[in-house]
């Protein structure tokens, strides 16, 4: 069986405060020679490079008039699997500010350590990351770690108890950065404090708009803000709180509204699941009346459909947000998150 955390829910009124508190900008300055930041291309826009979609939502959304916005991953594309072409990362030299969420897609991260542009904007750095995923992701990382006391004691006994302060980046689990879940996104509170720290690194790139940044950073907060309290409250009273996914990309989702997420694959889409893991999976199922399966819209859903009718279960649509394309249920990502609610809320049997 997966081992079971206990779910660790934030009362959705401490968002605003949490994102305010976690304003400090982390900037890599790395000797540009693309030019000043701030000078824009040749409307004066700032020119923002985003790595994917939720990164380049917040620059869309926070940036507003004053920037134009380009994303290295383009609709349709898986972007754990993408690969630059020489074209795109020399293009990536020419941005005013690079925005992306290091630990998803390593060409990029490569890239943009080599890009040598000024202002660059690194996500996971406005908040605090977790370890999610299977057993067997779980198994493949204990591998590759020191067996030393300080893995043995906080790793094993202390891996999955969150009932400790939302502040934990350095609480001593001692996951190496391959463990840890980059999908912070998909958590409203988490991605608010994401666009906290873009929209403080768009004020310091263009500080003649910072007025702007702001206006926009606190009306985008509010809404993410709307978000959370709408899951918190549809998700409040459901028959059951597991949910099988195709890929383990809502642990920080299900952790905020005290759900159990069980995934076929690991935080890798493209791992195939084993046969113990699939048994394991069918036990679940039984045990915690679970309903549906959900597969993704830029990742194969053989596996999970095999499962649902194997197990004689529903199938159905949980979007992990990694891309906007003609089959996603919205036009952005607050739209597709509230199709996600919506998707859970009937899975999960919410009153």
């Amino acid at each position: 069986m997966s081992r079971r955390r206990r779910p660790r829910i934030s009362p959705a009124r401490t968002l605003a405060a949490g994102a305010a508190a976690l304003g400090v900008l982390t900037l890599t300055a790395c000797g540009s020679d693309s030019g000043t930041a701030g000078d824009g291309g040749a409307d004066g826009a700032l020119e923002v490079t985003a790595s994917f979609y939720p990164m380049e939502f917040l620059a869309e959304r926070i940036g507003g008039e004053h920037v134009s916005v380009t994303t290295l991953t383009k609709p349709g594309v898986e972007p754990h699997d993408l690969d630059l072409s020489p074209k795109e990362t020399a293009r990536l030299t020419e941005a005013d500010v690079i925005v992306y969420l290091k630990g998803l897609q390593p060409a990029v991260d490569e890239a943009i350590a080599q890009s040598g542009v000024q202002h660059i904007v690194e996500a996971t750095s406005f908040t605090s990351l977790e370890a999610h995923g299977t057993d067997e992701d779980h198994a493949h990382d204990d591998e590759h770690a020191d067996d030393d006391e300080h893995a043995d004691d906080d790793h094993a006994d202390d891996d999955h108890d969150h009932d400790h302060d939302h502040d934990h980046a350095d609480d001593g689990h001692g996951h190496d950065h391959g463990a840890e879940d980059p999908h912070i996104w998909l958590d409203p509170v988490k991605y608010a404090e994401v666009a906290q720290g873009v929209g403080t690194a768009l004020a310091e790139a263009d500080p003649d708009n910072a007025a702007d940044y702001e206006a926009n950073t606190e009306a985008l907060i509010a809404e993410l803000t709307t978000l959370d309290e709408e899951f918190t409250t549809g998700l409040a009273d459901t028959e059951t709180r597991t949910f099988i996914t195709t890929h383990a990309a809502f642990g920080y989702l299900a952790e905020r509204y005290g759900l159990h997420e069980e995934a076929i694959a690991g935080i890798d889409p493209e791992s195939e699941p084993s046969a113990a893991r699939l048994r394991e999976l069918h036990e679940v199922a039984e045990q915690d009346n679970v309903s549906t399966v959900f597969f993704e819209t830029l990742a194969s859903d053989a596996t999970a459909r095999t499962l649902a009718d194997d197990l004689g279960l529903k199938t159905g649509v949980l979007d992990p947000l990694e891309g906007i394309t003609d089959q996603s249920a919205g036009a952005d990502y607050l739209e597709v998150m509230r199709a996600n609610l919506a998707a859970l809320r009937d899975a999960l049997g919410a009153s």
